[in-house]
């Protein structure tokens, strides 16, 4: 999987290329879980136009990432196909996320 991360003022922008799985997760995990990752950030856009999948091990860290930012913002989840669109709506995470 790659990460391309943007910054910009208060707004992280994290595109995601690939699959989101276990062996990949952890790539993500280290980009924004964890003490000061994400401090000083008020808007965290996941871009997964080109994202192909994800798994039980990514949603965890979107459901952490959610947490957070519940705390000191706003995350938004846009381009997903319909494959991950339905994970979200099976697992209920579409209730908990603002998937666009």
């Amino acid at each position: 999987m790659q990460i391309n991360k943007t910054l910009e003022n208060e707004k992280m922008t994290l595109a995601l290329e690939g699959r989101l799985d276990t062996l990949t997760a952890p790539q993500l995990d280290a980009e924004i879980i964890g003490p000061g990752k994400l401090d000083g950030i008020k808007e965290l856009v996941f871009d997964f136009s080109n994202l192909a999948y994800i798994s039980s091990a990514g949603l965890r860290i979107l459901l952490t990432a959610q947490k957070t930012m519940n705390k000191q913002g706003s995350m938004l989840i846009k381009g997903a196909n319909a494959d991950i669109k339905e994970i979200f709506e099976v697992t209920g995470f579409c209730d908990i996320l603002t998937v666009e």
